[in-house]
C-alpha cells in the first residue's frame, strides 16, 4: 500500500477528545438549607478522572452516593451509584470553564445532571420528568473545610 494512502488513513482517524478541565469542582461542599445537611466531596482530576461522594442527612435519615467523572467506553461521563445501586452513566453534553452538563435520556429520573460554580458556591441540579411532568432538584453548596457539619 502506498505510504500516502496509509498516512491519509491515519489522518482521518479521530483522536479521542481531551478530558475537559473539571478541576473547579474539586473540594468539599456543604448545603445546610431546607432542614437537611448535604455534602459532596470531589477529588481533583487525575488523568481525566475525578472521584466523588455525597452524604445527605434529613429527618433522621441518611443517604449516600458514590460517583466518578471520567472516560467510559461510551465517552466522557458522570457515573452515579446512589445508595450503592448499579452505576448509571450520564454523558458530557456541555462543558465550560465553570459549568458541566451530563445527560442520559434513557434514565428514568434524572435525565440531566448539571454542575456550575460561582466563586465559593457550587450548584448541583438534576432534571427530568416524573409521570410526564418536568421535575428538578437543586443543591446550593458552599465551599467548606473537609468534614464540616451544618450547625444544629
Amino acid at each position: 500500500m502506498p505510504t500516502a494512502v496509509i498516512f491519509a488513513a491515519m489522518l482521518m482517524q479521530t483522536a479521542p477528545a481531551p478530558a475537559p478541565d473539571l478541576s473547579w469542582m474539586a473540594g468539599y461542599w456543604l448545603d445546610c438549607s431546607r432542614g437537611r445537611e448535604a455534602s459532596e466531596a470531589w477529588s481533583d482530576p487525575r488523568a481525566g478522572l475525578s472521584v466523588g461522594h455525597a452524604v445527605t442527612v434529613s429527618g433522621g435519615e441518611v443517604s449516600f452516593e458514590v460517583s466518578h467523572i471520567g472516560p467510559t467506553p461510551g465517552g466522557f461521563a458522570y457515573v452515579a451509584q446512589p445508595g450503592g445501586a448499579p452505576p448509571t452513566a450520564f454523558l458530557l453534553v456541555e462543558s465550560g470553564p465553570r459549568r458541566a452538563v451530563f445527560a442520559n435520556p434513557e434514565n428514568d429520573f434524572p435525565t440531566r445532571v448539571i454542575y456550575e460554580r460561582d466563586g465559593d458556591a457550587l450548584t448541583a441540579r438534576i432534571e427530568g420528568e416524573i409521570d410526564g411532568r418536568a421535575r428538578s432538584m437543586e443543591w446550593n453548596f458552599a465551599a467548606a473545610p473537609l468534614n464540616t457539619r451544618c450547625p444544629l
